[in-house]
């Protein structure tokens, strides 16, 4: 039996008065449980099986199907409206597509922790998103090589899965800056510096301040985009449809 931190990502009706419930637990990760809710509408379980409410559980079981024994809360839920909580359902279902189960992934957690708190607080989304989507390619080994952009004297670059960043040796006018397959090396290295998320740009010769800052969020969106995406299978996200024309994801 392990008692320990948990985020319920999904809960889905099993037999009757219990539920399957996709966890993300402090130490064993992603983890799939079943738990007895009861009869009552009032059930004190059924109440704490919730996206977003920061609990205590301990879970007893071998092998991959464990039940949770007991739920406690550890806070108040957190307050997410609006995109912040199409966002969260975002990152839940991210986690639910792409974790194995049963690895302890920690830091993941710690992210998950941080990213709730920064969206129910109101903070700028497009940015606490990308941390997460960092965060969740590291846990899965698929952190970025940033250093092509730095050692090539090129000004685009194409990201291909397996070979990481490739630079673009054709002519500036044979194809559009703007495609998603198609990225600035400016924008890059701002992303490799974290600049895009933490600090404005610099002014240049060709774009103002917010322009530049702009651009380089809407280029780390589409780079983060396409590795996810490939990730999935092609396979589109649920969640990103209760964005509409805020597509922060």
């Amino acid at each position: 039996m392990i008692e320990q931190s948990a985020f319920v990502l999904h809960s889905r009706p099993y037999r009757e008065n219990q539920q399957l419930v996709d966890l993300l637990t402090e130490q064993d990760g992603k983890v799939t449980a079943l738990v007895y809710v009861g009869q009552s509408k009032r059930s004190i379980k059924k109440g704490l099986i919730q996206p977003f409410l920061p609990l205590n559980v301990i879970l007893k079981g071998q092998g991959s199907f464990k039940q949770i024994s007991q739920v406690d809360t550890l806070g108040k839920s957190y307050p997410l409206i609006k995109h912040s909580l199409f966002s969260a359902f975002y990152i839940n279902e991210l986690l639910i597509r792409l974790l194995t189960e049963h690895i302890t992934c920690q830091q993941l957690f710690f992210q998950y922790k941080t990213t709730l708190f920064a969206l129910s607080q109101g903070e700028e989304i497009a940015p606490q998103l990308r941390l997460f989507e960092l965060s969740l390619l590291e846990e899965l080994g698929l952190s970025f090589d940033f250093s092509p952009v730095f050692e090539h004297d090129v000004s685009y670059f194409h990201y291909i899965a397996e070979q990481g960043f490739v630079p673009v040796y054709s002519n500036a006018n044979t194809f559009s800056k703007n495609s998603a397959l198609c990225f600035d090396k400016r924008h890059l290295q701002a992303i490799a510096q974290r600049e895009a998320l933490y600090q404005r740009a610099s002014t240049d010769e060709l774009l103002s301040e917010d322009k530049v800052t702009e651009e380089v969020s809407y280029t780390f969106k589409l780079l983060m985009r396409q590795v996810i995406n490939q990730l999935l299978g092609n396979k589109p996200l649920n969640s990103r449809k209760l964005f509409a024309n805020k597509a922060y994801s």
